[in-house]
């Protein structure tokens, strides 16, 4: 009896993401893909803080 463990990310297998990871590998380099996602972690970072900010903040410039 075998199990056929696949990644199911957006329906696709493993070969399917190697293919896509090599695809951006060819497109990007290999020193290209570290800024990417730095810059990628950092927006999410940016995006989250805004989210959590204090909701009140242009309301204290009211008396």
């Amino acid at each position: 009896m075998t199990v056929n463990y696949t990644i199911a990310i957006f329906g696709l297998g493993g070969t399917e993401l190697l293919v896509v990871l090599g695809i951006v590998l060819l497109l990007f380099g290999a020193t290209r893909i570290p800024q990417l996602a730095r810059g990628l972690g950092q927006g999410i970072r940016e995006f989250r803080k805004e989210i959590h900010a204090p909701a009140d903040e242009g309301q204290q410039n009211t008396p």
